[in-house]
C-alpha cells in the first residue's frame, strides 16, 4: 500500500491553494509517486483527515491575526478529531509588512489546535529573513516558526525555494 499524505487547506484569495499545489508537486516529484492528496476544506469534510497518518495543513492569517473563513467555519469540528499517532506539518500565509503584530498568527492557532488533539508536528522553519513585530506562530524560544511561513504579498520571489526546501525537510521528518 502506498503511503498517502493528506494536504488540507483553506483559501480565500487562492494563494494558500497555489502553495498547496506547489507543495503537492514538490513532494510527489521528490518521492517519485503521487502520494499527496489535496483537500479544500470548503469542499471536503475535515473528518477526512482521519484517513491519513501524515497531514499537511495550510492556513492564511487574515487581518489582525484572524482565522481564514473556511477554517473558522470548521474550527470547533477539529476538537472532535483524535490526531494521536498522526504526524502533521503546517504552512501559513501572511503579510509581515501590513500586519507586523499578527504575522502568521493563524498558523500558531492551528498548531495549538492539532497539538491539543494529540498530533506530533514537524516542519518548523527559522524566523530569519522576515520583518515582523510579533507572531503567535513562533516556538517557545522564538527562533523558529511552528511551520512554513509564506508571505506572497512581500516575498513572492522566495516562496518557491522555501516550499521546495521545506518539502524536503518534511519528507525527512515524516520518515519517508
Amino acid at each position: 500500500m502506498t503511503i498517502k499524505i493528506g494536504l488540507f487547506y483553506g483559501s480565500t484569495t487562492c494563494y494558500t491553494e497555489m502553495a498547496a499545489e506547489k507543495i503537492r508537486d514538490s513532494i510527489n516529484e521528490s518521492y517519485g509517486s503521487n502520494i499527496v492528496s489535496i483537500h479544500d476544506i470548503s469542499l471536503d469534510s475535515i473528518q477526512r483527515i482521519g484517513e491519513y497518518s501524515y497531514l499537511i495543513l495550510g492556513i492564511p492569517t487574515w487581518d489582525f491575526g484572524e482565522l481564514q473563513e473556511d477554517w473558522e467555519e470548521i474550527w470547533d469540528d477539529l476538537d472532535d478529531i483524535d490526531l494521536s499517532g498522526i504526524t502533521v506539518a503546517l504552512y501559513g500565509l501572511g503579510d509581515q509588512i501590513g500586519y507586523p503584530k499578527w504575522f502568521q498568527d493563524a498558523l500558531g492557532f492551528l498548531w495549538e489546535k492539532v497539538i491539543a488533539q494529540g498530533a506530533q508536528t514537524v516542519g518548523k522553519w527559522p524566523n530569519q529573513g522576515f520583518r515582523f513585530e510579533e507572531s503567535k506562530a513562533l516556538t517557545v524560544d522564538e527562533k523558529y516558526f511552528v511551520g512554513l511561513p509564506l508571505d506572497d504579498e512581500n516575498q513572492l520571489e522566495l516562496s518557491d525555494s522555501y516550499i521546495n526546501q521545506w518539502c524536503q525537510q518534511v519528507i525527512r521528518e515524516f520518515g519517508l
